[in-house]
């Protein structure tokens, strides 16, 4: 089964200040470990930069370097895949959204749009909205 995180959870996972940080951490390290395929898409990796380097989201914020080191060592992993954009991704945005999407929904659709082509059915996220989708499994690593 191949799964995937919303940015929460990679924001979670980084900062040791917030309650989730020992739960998010130990998913990460297990889904990175394999042996199933983790997949990180990119919205989910660029939204993680914007917070994790945000001063007035973090208290003590990342550099952008020390970030982008984050993200270049998850993505190196074996089992990580960081798949893009296929032909009809389009398509797929506009069925997932229903013409309806604005405002902070749009990096979820885009991202239940990317699970849908790479036939990606599970997310690791603290967004209950995630439920909303059809075929879309939420999971909260807290619960």
């Amino acid at each position: 089964m191949s799964v995937t995180v919303d940015t929460n959870v990679l924001v979670y996972a980084d900062n040791e200040a917030d309650a989730a940080h020992s739960s998010a951490r130990e998913l990460l390290q297990d889904l990175a470990a394999g042996p199933a395929i983790f997949y990180l898409f990119w919205p989910a990796l660029l939204g993680y930069l914007r917070i994790v380097t945000h001063p007035a989201i973090l208290p003590r914020p990342l550099t952008p370097a020390s970030a982008a080191h984050n993200v270049e060592q998850l993505i190196a992993l074996p089992h990580v895949r960081v798949p893009g954009e296929l032909p009809g991704f389009w398509t797929q945005y506009m069925t997932v959204s229903g013409a309806q999407t604005r405002g902070n929904d749009v990096p979820d659709v885009h991202l239940v749009a990317l699970m849908r082509q790479h036939e990606v059915r599970v997310i690791h996220t603290r967004d209950r909205g995630f439920r909303r989708f059809d075929g879309i499994e939420a999971r909260d690593p807290l619960a």
